[in-house]
């Protein structure tokens, strides 16, 4: 006998989808304070270059990920401005870095992360509220 896969609903698809993005961008943000101190100690820059274009690529697909759990998943349009803004910062700290602005790109940085990681617990908070 067949088994059929039930096709997942929209109104748990989408605010899936937005938990793993954020989820991701979390995670490469972490990824690149790891790479940055080997960046410091051992002269490593080929990973850390590597790990800021994955992580504006997690940024954007956060950005991504808003927008569509917002305008057809009908989700709230508030992670897009964070993710927005995300996107925004994660810019800066690309030129910052390009032009080895250390004493604002560390900082930003730190600040990126801890926005990243607040943003997952809100998402994960919204997810116990609903079950």
């Amino acid at each position: 006998m067949a088994t059929q896969s039930v096709p997942q609903s929209r109104s748990t698809f989408y605010p899936a989808f937005v938990r793993t993005a954020v989820a991701a961008q979390t995670l490469t943000l972490f990824l690149q304070a790891a790479t940055a101190g080997l960046l410091l100690s051992h002269h490593l820059s080929v990973l850390h270059a590597v790990g800021a274009r994955v992580m504006y690529g997690a940024a954007m697909l956060y950005v991504l990920a808003a927008v569509v759990a917002w305008r057809p998943g009908g989700g709230s349009p508030k992670p897009i401005v964070h993710g927005a803004t995300f996107l925004v910062l994660a810019s800066v700290q690309v030129v910052l870095g390009v032009t080895h602005t250390l004493s604002l790109h560390v900082p930003l940085g730190v600040l990126m992360f801890a926005m990243s990681f607040h943003q997952l617990g809100r998402e994960l908070a919204a997810r116990r509220r609903v079950r």
